[in-house]
Order: C-alpha cells, then structure tokens, then sequence
C-alpha cells in the first residue's frame, strides 16, 4: 500500500477529529414532561399566565419566604449568578426572567412577595396563588412540598429545591447549580441561553 495515495485524506482526517466540529450538547433536560400552563398571582397582586413569560427564557425556583436558610441562599445565589451575567453580557441577561414561585401560599401574599423578591434581584417575579393553584403548578414542575414541623414562630415547609432554567417556549433545558457559586450559575444560563 503506497501511503501516498492516501496523503489527500490527511486534512480531512484532522477535520474530523477536531474536537471543535462536534456537535453541539443537547440540554440535558431536553425534552423532559417539567413545566406546563398557569396562571398565578404576581407580588403587585396582578394575575400573570406563563404567556407573560413567552419569548424569555426563565428561572424557576419553588421556595417559600419564612423558609430559615436554604430559600434564601439559594435566591441569592441565583440572583448574583444573574448580576454577573448582567455584567458580562447585559444583552443575553435580559433575556433571562428570575421567578420564584411560593410553595406556602397561606402566608406569601404578594404584599410579602415583593418584599422578598426586590432584596434579590429588580427584575425577580414572585408569584402566588390559591393552594389548589400552587399544587397544579407544583405538580407541573415536578415540585414535592408539604407543610412540616410548627416551630414558636409558625411552621416550616418541607420542599424539593431545584432551580430549573426554561426555553422562552416554557420547555426544560437545564438545572442550575444553586449550591455552587454565582459564576457557575452565570455559565450555566450562558451554557444554553441563545
């Protein structure tokens, strides 16, 4: 064999291998049954539907505003992850709606919820509603939440805590890592946010 006679194939060879031309990822929660239509109250006590969010892709997190500790770090950890995007690609940022959705609607009226949502982030939405409304939406996203134990000032709510990045049609695309730093919560929206 007259390794000349294959020396044309080289370039092409090189090409191929080139970690550059594989495929783009997929989102890893692309095409996963998580999200759905709703229609909820917002923190200005104004009816919203998810097709106010049509067009912008969307962080969604459950939580409820007396949780003690985990809420709120998680919040704040996505709302600086999405500061930093700000910073860095202000264009791409505003593309991107933070919507936190309580899981305890007997105590987050939306008076409550605007108070949460504005020491996070300007452009956070708080969004409550009836119990029956929560657990429709809940279900949706494939929340668990339950009330727990009454402590001296109330009860707490036990609840899964994953923050779901959305597509602007509403579908799943990723889970951002919450319990990581801002800036992995900035790379991972700019991962998949086009």
């Amino acid at each position: 064999m007259n390794v000349r006679q294959f020396a044309w194939l080289a370039p092409f060879a090189l090409l191929a291998c080139s970690p550059d031309q594989q495929p783009p990822a997929q989102p890893p929660l692309e095409g996963a049954r998580i999200g759905g239509a709703f229609t909820l109250t917002d923190q200005d006590g104004k009816r919203v539907s998810d097709t106010a969010f049509a067009g912008k892709y969307r962080i969604m997190y459950f939580g409820y505003t007396f949780c003690p500790d985990v809420c709120p770090v998680d919040v704040q950890n996505l709302a600086a992850g999405l500061k930093l995007l700000e910073k860095s690609d202000p264009a791409l940022a505003q593309r991107v709606v933070p919507i936190f959705v309580t899981i305890d609607p007997e105590r987050d009226t939306p008076a409550v919820l605007k108070q949460f949502v504005g020491a996070f982030h300007p452009r956070m939405v708080g969004l409550t509603g009836s119990p029956e409304e929560i657990a429709k939406v809940a279900k949706e996203f494939a929340i668990f939440y339950q009330r727990g134990k009454g402590t001296p000032d109330g009860y707490l709510m036990d609840h899964s805590r994953q923050a779901y990045l959305m597509s602007p049609e509403g579908k799943p695309l990723a889970l951002l890592p919450q319990d990581g730093t801002p800036q992995a919560v900035a790379n991972e929206i700019k991962r998949w946010v086009k």
